[in-house]
C-alpha cells in the first residue's frame, strides 16, 4: 500500500541481504517505494523469485523487471562461463577486483533507476551498496555514489528544470555485515526469503563456497543470529 505522504523512492531489490534491507529502510523513512530488479543474463534466476518475494512482503507498490543482456560482454564469473571462486579467506577477497565483478553494473543499474525515477515522480533512489564488508567492486564506494549522485541532476529534465533533486541513498554503505544482518532483523525482514549466492545448485540452494556466502556467513556469526537459509 502506498504511503500516505506520497514520498516515492525507487528501490533496487536484487534479492539479496543487503538490497531487502535498504528496501524495508526506505519504509521505514516512510516512502512509498517502487522497486527495480534486473533479468541481466546472471547465472541464475533465483535471486529475481527472492525479489519478487520480499517486494511483496514489504509492501512496495509495484515491482519491475528490466531484462538486459550483459552476457552479450561477459567479462565477470556472473555473466559468462568462468568459474566462481570459492573457499577464499578475506585477505584474498580483498586483493584486488575479483572475477565477479560485473562490469558496470550498478552504473548500468542506477542509470535505469534514473529513468524510472523521472518517470513516477521520484526524486529519492536506494541502492545496498556497501564499502565495508564487500568484495572490492568499485561501483560500491562513496565517490562513485557521490558523482553519480551529480550526474543524475545534470543529465534529466527534472533536475535542468530544477523540478527535482535527486539523492542517492546508500543506507548501508558504513555498515558492517553484522550490522546489516541486525538492522533487518530490527526492520522485521524475513530473511529466509534471501538469496545471497553466487553459485546456487539446482534446487536454489546456497553454495555455502563463494565470496558472498562467506560474508554472509560472517555476518550473521557475528551478529549472533542464525541465517535460517544456512547449509
Amino acid at each position: 500500500m502506498e504511503q500516505s505522504n506520497n514520498l516515492r523512492a525507487i528501490c533496487l531489490l536484487s534479492g539479496g541481504l543487503d538490497s531487502s534491507t535498504g528496501l524495508a529502510i526506505a519504509r521505514t523513512q516512510g516512502f512509498s517505494c517502487y522497486c527495480l530488479s534486473f533479468d541481466y543474463g546472471q547465472r541464475h534466476s533465483i535471486e529475481l523469485a527472492a525479489a519478487a518475494a520480499i517486494a511483496q512482503r514489504l509492501g512496495a507498490v509495484e515491482q519491475r523487471v528490466v531484462k538486459i543482456d550483459l552476457r552479450s560482454f561477459g567479462g565477470s564469473a556472473l555473466t559468462a562461463d568462468l568459474a566462481v571462486p570459492k573457499d577464499r579467506d578475506e585477505q584474498a577477497m580483498g586483493a584486488g577486483i575479483p572475477i565477479t565483478y560485473v562490469p558496470a553494473r550498478n552504473t548500468i543499474f542506477l542509470a535505469f533507476a534514473l529513468a524510472y525515477a523521472e518517470t513516477v515522480s521520484a526524486s529519492d533512489i536506494f541502492i545496498g551498496v556497501n564499502a565495508i564488508d564487500y568484495s572490492g567492486y568499485p561501483d560500491c564506494r562513496p565517490e562513485f555514489i557521490a558523482a553519480f549522485e551529480d550526474l543524475a541532476n545534470l543529465a534529466t529534465k527534472a533536475g535542468v528544470e530544477g523540478k527535482s533533486s535527486f539523492k542517492i541513498h546508500t543506507p548501508l554503505i558504513r555498515m558492517t555485515k553484522a550490522d546489516i544482518v541486525r538492522k533487518a532483523v530490527e526492520l522485521g525482514v524475513d530473511l529466509s526469503l534471501t538469496h545471497s549466492c553466487y553459485d546456487p545448485g539446482p534446487a536454489g540452494e546456497a553454495c555455502g563456497r563463494c565470496d558472498s556466502c562467506i560474508l554472509r556467513h560472517k555476518g550473521f556469526a557475528e551478529a549472533g543470529i542464525a541465517d535460517p537459509i544456512a547449509r
